[in-house]
C-alpha cells in the first residue's frame, strides 16, 4: 500500500489516500518518488475541467526519484539510479508515431494519470504518491546532481513541452525567438532558447516581470499591451513560442513573424482563441502551429541538455498538505514558477 494525495470527485479537495501499485514485472522499474511537480494539467484534470476524469484521481506527471527495484529483464536501470517519469507510461508501440520515437502523438498513449490500465482501479494514478511502478521504456535517466532533484521535476513536463518545439523549429544561433508568457512553461522556454544560442525576446503583460525575464536569460522584454513596443518588432521573428493557456488575440504576435516564421502554441485554453487574421499568415507564408510534450528519446535528450547547461526550473517546494492552497495560488499566477511536492511529507 502506498500513501498518496488525490480527489474522489471534481468538487472535492485533494486529500490523503492509500493506493495500491502493481508488483514489479519483468520489464518494470519501481521508483521511490522524491519530488513531484505540480502542473496546471493536474488542476484541469482533478476538477474535471477537461472531459473524462476518472476517480479517485491522483495527479502528477513531473516525477523524480530513485530506483528501488527492477524486473528480471530490465537492462536500462539499476537500483539506486536517479530517474524521472513524465506525462506518459505506455503507448501502443506499433504505430508510425511510436516507431519514430514520437510516442506522445500515439492515439493510444497512456497518461501517467487518468489513463487506461489493467492495474486497480482501472486507470493510472500519478506522482502525488510515495512510489510508482513503470515500464523501463518510459523511464528517464537523470544526470543532474541529487541536490538539484526537486528543481529537475518540472523538466518532465514544462521542460519538454518547451524544448520540443524549440528543437523542431531549429532554434539556435542567429535566430530571433519570442517567448509569450513568463510562467511555468514560459520561464523554461526562455532558459532553453537562451542556452540554444538564440536571441530571446520575452513578452509579458506585466511591467513588473521585466527584470525577472532578463534574469532568466531574455535579451529583451516587451510589454505586449504597449502597441509602440510591439510595433518595433514587426516582421522580425523567426519563431515565437506562445505558452499562454488563456484565450487571446494571436494577431498581435503573428504580425511580428518574418516571412516563413512560425508561432507555436503549447497552451490549451478553456475557450478557443479569437479567429486569427489569415491575411497576416498568407502575406508572409507564416504559420500557427501546435506542439505537445515530446517522445521518450527527445525527453531524454532534453534532460541531458539541461544537465549539461545546468538548467533547472525555478520552484517553490511545498508539503503535500499544501496542495489545495497551491492550486488556488496557481490560478492567481502566484508562484515563481512551479510548485513541487516534497514526497517525504506524504
Amino acid at each position: 500500500m502506498t500513501k498518496a494525495y488525490g480527489a474522489y470527485a471534481a468538487d472535492k479537495p485533494l486529500e490523503p489516500l492509500t493506493i495500491t501499485r502493481r508488483a514489479t514485472g519483468h520489464h518494470d522499474v519501481k521508483i521511490e518518488i522524491a519530488y513531484c511537480g505540480v502542473c496546471h494539467s493536474d488542476l484541469h484534470t482533478v476538477r474535471s475541467e477537461w472531459a473524462g476524469t476518472l476517480y479517485p484521481c491522483v495527479p502528477g506527471h513531473e516525477i523524480v526519484g530513485r530506483v528501488t527495484e527492477v524486473g528480471h529483464h530490465v537492462s536500462k536501470f539499476k537500483v539506486g539510479d536517479l530517474v524521472g517519469v513524465g506525462c506518459m507510461v505506455d503507448s501502443c508501440r506499433e504505430c508510425d508515431d511510436c516507431k519514430e520515437g514520437l510516442e506522445n502523438y500515439c492515439e493510444h498513449m497512456v497518461g501517467t494519470y487518468n489513463g487506461p490500465t489493467q492495474d486497480a482501479p482501472g486507470h493510472t494514478l500519478g506522482g502525488y504518491s510515495q512510489q510508482i511502478v513503470v515500464d523501463e521504456n518510459y523511464v528517464l535517466k537523470i544526470k543532474h546532481s541529487a541536490d538539484q532533484l526537486a528543481a529537475v521535476a518540472p523538466l518532465l513536463c514544462a521542460g519538454i513541452t518547451t524544448y520540443s518545439p524549440l528543437r523542431h523549429w531549429n532554434v539556435g544561433p542567429g535566430k530571433k525567438v519570442g517567448v509569450v508568457g513568463i510562467g511555468g512553461l514560459g520561464h523554461m522556454g526562455i532558459k532553453l532558447a537562451h542556452a540554444m544560442g538564440a536571441y530571446v525576446v520575452a513578452f509579458t503583460t506585466s511591467e513588473s516581470k521585466k527584470a525577472e525575464a532578463h534574469k532568466l536569460g531574455a535579451d529583451e522584454v516587451v510589454v505586449s499591451k504597449d502597441p509602440e513596443q510591439m510595433a518595433k518588432h514587426t516582421k522580425s521573428f523567426d519563431f515565437i513560442l506562445n505558452t499562454v493557456a488563456a484565450s487571446h488575440n494571436l494577431d498581435i504576435f503573428t504580425a511580428l513573424l518574418k516571412r516563413d516564421g512560425t508561432m507555436t502554441l503549447v497552451g490549451v485554453p478553456a475557450d478557443p482563441h479569437q479567429s486569427p487574421n489569415v491575411s497576416i499568415l498568407i502575406g508572409k507564408r507564416a504559420a500557427i502551429a501546435g506542439s505537445m510534450i515530446g517522445g521518450i528519446a527527445e525527453t531524454q535528450e532534453m534532460l541531458d541538455f539541461c544537465a549539461e547547461h545546468n538548467i533547472v526550473a525555478d520552484i517553490e517546494l511545498i508539503k503535500a498538505e499544501q496542495i489545495n492552497e497551491a492550486y488556488e495560488r496557481m490560478l492567481k499566477g502566484d508562484v515563481k514558477y512551479r510548485f513541487v511536492i516534497d514526497s517525504s511529507t506524504l
